[in-house]
């Protein structure tokens, strides 16, 4: 019960930055780049600051941060310059698709192949995310910027993957966040970033940033290392549904029939490939 509260409660904080950025961007409190930069920015001093009083070691000269931190950055390069093109909902669809064929595909190939029910709830999970993403009417997609998402979606399932060997989630996810800042900066200021944010703005990357990005990251690691590779992937599938439902709710968006029959399709889906049927 534990691990499942916990479980849940870091897809709500990954959800959380999908609003949070929405709020910022959309209100014009920031730019996409902007943004971006100050959240890691702020990732990394709160959970660097945490690590200090906690009187730990930050394992920056780590192999490990080759990996965590190179995909981190590749995450959220990816993720803030593909949606300067992209429609929300066929980015996310896109992203979350990509991190789940990838942490199937790597989980097979290292021997820890997903069983059939696995594969099934899987897919009944993406039918249900893209029946509610997916755009009406005259869909175009940017090549670049479905590209620039791929590449988020490889990254943020690299960075789970590595997540699961990390022996001290906090430390590791605020070496990751240290040493991924000038990498994402670098990566976004040359391309397009006004910063012409407000006070708001700094105030909504921030708290992305600090709390459900750089907290929210720390307790993924926690809690990655008791999870199957295969549920990883199939669980993160939920933060769309999770988004939309909060925007209904805290953003007064509408919600439509639409939703709610692809919201139990993802949900339906995720509960045949995470539950164990266990017989009577």
């Amino acid at each position: 019960m534990q691990l499942f509260l916990l479980t849940a409660l870091t897809m709500c904080a990954f959800a959380s930055n999908s609003i949070l950025n929405r709020l910022a961007v959309e209100s014009g409190a920031s730019d996409p780049a902007g943004f971006a930069v100050i959240r890691v920015l702020s990732g990394a001093l709160v959970l660097a600051a945490l690590v200090v009083l906690r009187s730990g070691h930050l394992p920056l000269r780590n192999r490990r941060r080759i990996a965590g931190a190179g995909s981190l950055s590749l995450y959220m390069i990816g993720f803030s310059l593909a949606y300067l093109t992209l429609d929300a909902g066929l980015g996310a669809l896109i992203l979350f698709g990509v991190v789940q064929i990838t942490m199937f595909a790597v989980t097979s190939v290292t021997g820890a192949a997903p069983t059939m029910r696995q594969v099934s709830g899987a897919a009944i999970a993406l039918l249900g995310l893209a029946f509610v993403l997916w755009p009406s009417g005259d869909v175009r997609v940017d090549p670049i910027g479905a590209m620039l998402m791929v590449a988020a979606g490889v990254g943020w399932a690299i960075y789970s993957l590595v997540g699961r060997s990390e022996p001290d989630a906090l430390a590791g996810t605020a070496a990751n966040f240290i040493v991924a800042l000038p990498v994402t900066a670098l990566g976004l200021i040359p391309l397009g970033g006004n910063w012409d944010m407000s006070a708001a703005g700094y105030a909504l990357a921030a708290l992305s940033g600090g709390v459900t990005s750089g907290l929210g990251y720390a307790l993924w690691y926690r809690v990655l290392p008791q999870l199957a590779a295969t549920t990883a992937a199939v669980v993160q599938l939920s933060v769309p549904i999770i988004a939309i439902v909060a925007g209904v709710v805290l953003l007064t968006e509408a919600a439509s029939l639409r939703l709610i029959l692809g919201a139990a399709l993802v949900l339906g889906g995720i509960a045949l490939a995470v539950l164990r049927l266990t017989p009577r």
